[in-house]
């Protein structure tokens, strides 16, 4: 019997170049991958139109549109994860020495005010330094993937033609999460940024989740058996990356390579674990930070957030 096709998105990675390059192939099933140079587009493609059958997707992206009732499930499989002290610079000329000296100022965020970088930057901000977020007047630079998202009163949208690092350069707002700037005024928050994560990582076991994998409920509805076959091919995929990190044989290892090493090197287990128990503490601290932030309005259980054949499911 022929396989069935599945149009899949995600961004080759160490986790799932073997997927991608055919090493790794789920069973029954092809995928036939479009590439799309910039991936947070194919966030909005997949949440307001359903245009591919298995994406990568943002996660607290995935929250807001599970609460707005898109149909599709995700896969507890987590493509991307990081630390995030380091997304918040600010101007140095501000006088932000701490955070919360930034209670009271204009701080832009990169995208929409429920891109994932930013919720878990923010929820640092609060969880560790107590800083009051409803007396931040945030920015965010485009509109959000989910449509019928309402943003909080202390939120706007910036104006057209305008650009956050250079408002930032100039003064016209005190910080920026997740923007790229270089400039000899702009400085980060957290100069040890890095090191804060891991720590964090040590001493309470957080360790942010970016982005995992939904499926359209449809293709769940008439494939019985794609979750779980799905959730097996990344598994197996992210296997032979974990074997080349531990054996240093990946050759010229990036930033994010480094980072996932650095991990298994603290803790000696999986840096990139998939499965509902294995992460429920970042899935929890996120769905928390989200709440706290007006992204969703009430909790979803857990387990409810992933393909049933999928929660027992270790990888």
């Amino acid at each position: 019997m022929a396989a069935t096709t599945l149009t899949t998105v995600t961004r080759t990675q160490g986790n799932n170049e073997a997927l991608k390059d055919g090493t790794v192939r789920p069973s029954g099933f092809a995928l036939q991958f479009e590439e799309v140079p910039v991936l947070v587009q194919a966030f909005g493609r997949m949440v307001r139109t359903l245009e591919f059958d298995v994406s990568e997707m943002s996660a607290t992206t995935y929250l807001c549109a599970k609460a707005q009732g898109v149909p599709f499930t995700a896969l507890p499989v987590f493509l991307v994860r990081g630390f995030h002290h380091g997304a918040i610079l600010v101007n140095s000329k501000s006088g932000i020495s701490h955070p919360k000296d930034l209670e009271g100022r204009r701080v832009g965020v990169n995208r929409g005010y429920t891109v994932t970088t930013g919720v878990w930057a923010r929820g640092i901000l609060q969880s560790e330094y107590g800083v009051d977020l409803e007396r931040i007047h945030w920015i965010r630079s485009a509109r959000e993937h989910v449509n019928d998202f309402v943003l909080p009163p202390n939120v706007s949208t910036l104006e057209a033609g305008k650009d956050l690092g250079e408002m930032l350069i100039a003064g016209e707002i005190d910080a920026v999460i997740g923007v790229a700037v270089n400039h000899p005024d702009v400085v980060p928050l957290f100069p040890d940024a890095l090191q804060r994560g891991y720590d964090a990582l040590c001493r309470t076991g957080s360790y942010p989740i970016n982005h995992l994998v939904v499926v359209k409920d449809e293709i769940l509805e008439r494939f019985p058996g794609v979750a779980a076959e799905l959730f097996s091919a990344f598994s197996r995929s992210k296997e032979l990356y974990l074997e080349r990190l531990r054996t240093d044989t990946i050759g010229t290892a990036s930033p994010t390579d480094q980072m996932y090493r650095k991990v298994l090197q603290l803790t000696g287990a999986d840096p990139l674990p998939y499965g509902v128990e294995r992460n429920r503490q970042a899935l929890e601290t996120l769905m928390s930070y989200a709440m706290d932030q007006h992204i969703i309005d009430k909790p979803t259980p857990i387990a409810g957030l992933f393909a049933e054949t999928t929660r027992e499911l270790i990888g």
